[in-house]
């Protein structure tokens, strides 16, 4: 079986690595790839979210079945042009990707399903975001609408902070995707994800996971992208598990209500609540770092539960896990998540992937015509770490970091605290 995996970072990496230890053996290709999916697929460029292009080229290889790992190629409706050749894909088509490309599709898919979540206004300008703000004060949630890389939110303290936000998403800040802005009840709690493979119907949750959005240590600095993940999470209990897990088969429903046949993952990004979960964020895709900790752990051929997500057959599939925590630490380039260079050599991952259970996954790696291997994004790599225990997997992780050298290289410190200070060993 030939298969296409589409994406370039750290969720692409650890995708194409799960799917080269599937028993079927596939030929595996990825665009644009990097530097680590070069050791295990064909890296081919194509632009990903041309679904005409990509078509094409499918079919001149003669793919048997596309992944696609990213949103931006889902938004625009690569899945729906593979439909209509009859190429298997794994992730949903547009109608469905809107939950992620637009937050307005999903707040108003919550309150008409009462799907629990925080409450909002849809604002067209600075002018309405000043009226509204002027009414409801801070702190509040500020969020560009459409697809900005995870930037395009900020948790405002203050209304001049909230109006400052709002503006930067109307002056351009995050193109297309600010032109229409939602201002977010803000709710307080601890945050964590919990991803689920459907095929419409049958919805298979994985393992919860929790992310760290921001920066720095002690969740300072900007929102990125995420600069470390770890799983499972020690603050979700059974009852806040399946309840979450609730919340997703309902939002499936709903979409299926709304005429949506939904296949993929669907990614719920929620708040644990004095009240519950609520639903903070929808994506339409793997998470990114949460892949890089979620697939080390599942032990079912993630082949197999693709290809049943894509046939409509998930209900035939059993998830099984592998015991003990995984944890990732993000290593970013000096700057990000703004301006940050790129081309610097990378060195000691060797040294590092020998530490037991480490795997370095590449994000914004790539190899230079000389043949070294150099930086070529804001998240570089994502040092992974799989142990019996949250102290052993940080051990472990913070161990093979140390190893690993580029100019200017920048991670948290503080990857895995929360869980052992809720499980009361730090």
């Amino acid at each position: 079986m030939r298969i296409l995996v589409l994406g370039g970072g750290g969720r692409e990496h650890a995708i194409v690595t799960a799917l080269s230890r599937s028993a079927h053996k596939p030929e595996l290709f990825c665009s644009p790839g990097n530097g680590g999916t070069a050791a295990l697929a064909t890296n081919v460029e194509i632009n990903v979210e041309d679904p005409a292009f990509v078509a094409e080229w499918v079919e001149r290889n003669r793919i048997d079945f596309v992944v696609v790992g990213p949103e931006a190629p889902l938004v625009v409706g690569v899945a729906d042009m593979l439909g209509f050749d009859g190429v298997p894909v794994f992730g949903p088509r547009a109608a469905g990707a809107q939950i992620e490309g637009s937050k307005a599709f999903a707040k108003d898919l919550m309150e008409r399903y009462d799907i629990p979540t925080g409450g909002y206004r849809l604002i067209h300008s600075y002018e309405e975001a000043e009226e509204y703000l002027r009414e409801v004060g801070a702190p509040v949630v500020v969020k560009a609408d459409g697809l900005a890389a995870g930037k395009g939110v900020t948790v405002a303290e203050t209304v001049e902070d909230a109006l400052n936000a709002v503006r930067l998403c109307f002056d351009g800040a995050f193109g297309p995707a600010g032109e229409l802005v939602v201002i977010e009840e803000f709710l307080e709690g601890p945050e964590c994800s919990l991803l689920a493979f459907t095929d419409g119907e049958t919805v298979l949750p994985m393992l919860p996971a929790q992310d760290h959005k921001r920066a720095y240590d002690d969740d300072q600095g900007p929102n990125t992208g995420g600069m470390g993940v770890y799983a499972p999470v020690p603050v979700v209990d059974d009852a806040a598990l399946a309840a979450m897990t609730a919340i997703l088969e309902r939002t499936v429903a709903a979409l299926k209500s709304d005429g949506i046949d939904y296949r993929g993952v669907l990614y719920g990004g929620f708040i644990l609540t004095d009240e519950g979960p609520k639903v903070l964020e929808f994506n339409a895709r793997f998470g990114d770092p949460e892949t890089q900790v979620l697939l080390p752990l599942l032990e079912t051929d993630l082949l197999d539960v693709m290809l049943a997500v894509a046939e409509g057959r998930l209900g035939e599939i059993e998830l099984t896990w592998r015991d003990g925590v995984a944890l990732s630490v993000v290593l970013a380039a000096g700057g990000y998540p703004v301006a940050y260079d790129k081309g610097a050599a990378i060195n000691g991952l060797d040294e590092a992937g020998r530490i037991e259970g480490v795997t370095v996954y590449h994000a914004g790696t790539a190899i230079d015509p000389t043949g070294r291997l150099v930086t070529a994004g804001g998240r570089v790599l994502n040092v992974t770490a799989v142990a019996p225990s949250f102290s052993e997997a940080r051990s472990r992780a913070y161990q093979a970091v140390d190893l690993i050298r580029f100019d200017n290289m920048h991670y948290r410190t503080d990857i895995g605290l929360k869980a052992l200070r809720a499980r009361g060993e730090a």
